[in-house]
């Protein structure tokens, strides 16, 4: 019998996790998470992006789709994915058309909701850089679900 160490070859051994929490209550940051109308105005990272497009069929085995693209029309790509768990107002989980599994829980807590979203990360960028574009769009979103 061969000892081996054994290392990781990819990042997708370690998953991210990112957090806010929303002075809002769980029920409308269900709602602005879930519903189109509102995915459009959060789903990007920085101002020079927008998300002009998206659906979202909330049912365990369907899927969603948001258009990620400049605003200086310059680059685009989908974010896509398919539901394996719904727990209203509690949690998500969906597997991404690359196979990631990503997990969003909503805590209530007092007039605040908490949201962690932890996923599994891509093999083409650095995990920091990763953690960085996902917590941009999670504190966009946080900005206006607080604006609202």
């Amino acid at each position: 019998m061969i000892n081996s160490i054994q290392t990781p070859s990819s990042n997708r051994n370690m998953k991210i996790t990112i957090e806010t929490t929303i002075n809002s209550p769980i029920s409308k940051v269900w709602d602005y998470w879930t519903l189109p109308e509102h995915i459009v105005n959060w789903n990007f990272a920085s101002s020079d992006w927008h998300c002009p497009e998206a659906e979202n069929n909330l049912e365990v085995g369907k899927g969603f789709r948001s258009l990620m693209a400049a605003k200086d029309g310059s680059m685009s790509f989908e974010f896509c994915g398919i539901y394996q768990e719904i727990i209203q107002f509690k949690s998500l989980q969906y597997i991404l058309e690359d196979d990631r599994v990503v997990s969003v829980t909503f805590k209530e807590h007092g007039n605040e909701t908490i949201v962690t979203e932890t996923f599994d990360p891509e093999n083409e960028n650095p995990s920091e850089i990763q953690k960085a574009g996902w917590q941009a769009i999670l504190d966009n979103f946080k900005k206006y679900v607080e604006m609202a």
